[in-house]
């Protein structure tokens, strides 16, 4: 690297292993987002899991805060501190993949890509700091590296927040749930603002002068539209009431105590996935001016992923025969607005 006229001589040499470090760590990384946790020969036992993950994620911690400092502000750090500052980063960072493999899959998917998640996010924190360390003026403390610093710190602090419980899968899954019914939750609300507030839902984007003459058909919702769109708030009021119910019955029901048990959990966290983006794709479709054929096919899309989660839900162990009324309820009302909207569509085709 060039050595800026008021940099020391030296002072980039001994930073020369933090470059080195960016580059071990980028290789962790790489292995974080390919990599499988193995089955260990030991026997696993999750307390001493959550036990090693919490403390490798707070020795992390505590390794970017003593980087951070040695590079804030003189006297310079020698070559040989930098090396041994980057050793320990780089050991920090490698106890908490090791530990990450030690989850095995029989645990469950979407609590390993929740762990896997969290341990990715801290790998690239310390990443992001040693790259603004390597690129501030030497030893001056920049508003980046306080922000990459307090990053790392954050990111450590997600592996108390971790979904865990009696049956950690099952949290980790009402978790996964939660996030979708909040998403959805939200696009259900902006689409019933839109239809309710204005009769052009563009109004507060443009200005009357722009468009001249207010009969424009591609800025608001004819009565044909609006019939259509009806059923297609209906479909997104099912999805709501779906997840809600998936919710209900996983964190009531839901158990994680055989392999069956932690598969009819990860299945259904894994379809009901794809809700929200359904859910969002209809709402984008549904704006003027409204391509009919596009909202069809979009319904048509939500419907099948809402019907394979009651499904999923009806066959597994969170729905004994007392919660088998409202599946059959919400399959009966996907199929009833999907009706009409193919009714209203019917040209389309």
């Amino acid at each position: 690297p060039v050595r800026e006229p008021w940099a020391p001589a030296g002072a980039m040499e001994a930073r020369e292993p933090l470059r080195e470090l960016g580059g071990a760590l980028r290789a962790v990384l790489a292995r974080l987002r390919e990599g499988e946790p193995g089955e260990g020969r030991e026997p696993f036992e999750l307390p001493r899991f959550w036990d090693a993950l919490g403390q490798t994620f707070k020795v992390t911690s505590q390794e970017a805060t003593k980087l951070s400092l040695a590079f804030s502000g003189p006297p310079l750090t020698s070559a040989e501190d930098c090396r041994k500052l980057s050793e320990d980063v780089q050991n920090a960072i490698l106890a908490v993949a090791t530990v990450y493999y030690w989850l095995p899959k029989g645990q469950g998917t979407t609590l390993r890509k929740m762990v896997r998640d969290a341990t990715t996010e801290v790998v690239e924190g310390m990443i992001q700091l040693t790259e603004t360390i390597l690129s501030a003026p030497l030893e001056s403390l920049s508003q980046e590296q306080l922000i990459s610093t307090g990053g790392v710190w954050e990111a450590c602090e997600q592996v108390s927040s971790l979904p865990r419980g009696e049956h950690y899968n099952q949290a980790a899954v009402a978790s996964a749930l939660a996030a979708c019914l909040g998403v959805v939750k939200d696009a259900l609300e902006e689409m019933e603002h839109a239809l309710v507030e204005e009769q052009d839902p563009y109004s507060d984007i443009m200005e009357d002068e722009e468009l001249g003459v207010r009969g424009n058909r591609d800025t608001y919702w004819s009565e044909a539209d609006r019939k259509l769109l009806s059923s297609c708030m209906g479909l997104m009021k099912a999805s709501k009431a779906c997840l809600k119910k998936v919710l209900g019955v996983v964190k009531a029901y839901g158990k994680a105590d055989s392999p069956e048990q932690i598969a009819q959990l990860d299945d259904l966290a894994d379809i009901a996935n794809e809700i929200s983006p359904s859910v969002d794709e209809l709402a984008l479709s549904m704006y003027p001016p409204v391509n009919e054929l596009a909202v069809r096919l979009n319904a048509a899309k939500l419907a099948s992923v809402l019907k394979k989660v009651l499904e999923i839900t009806k066959t597994s162990h969170v729905c004994p025969p007392s919660e088998e009324g409202w599946v059959q309820f919400l399959t009966d009302a996907v199929d009833h607005n999907m009706n009409k909207i193919k009714n209203f569509t019917q040209g389309q085709l």
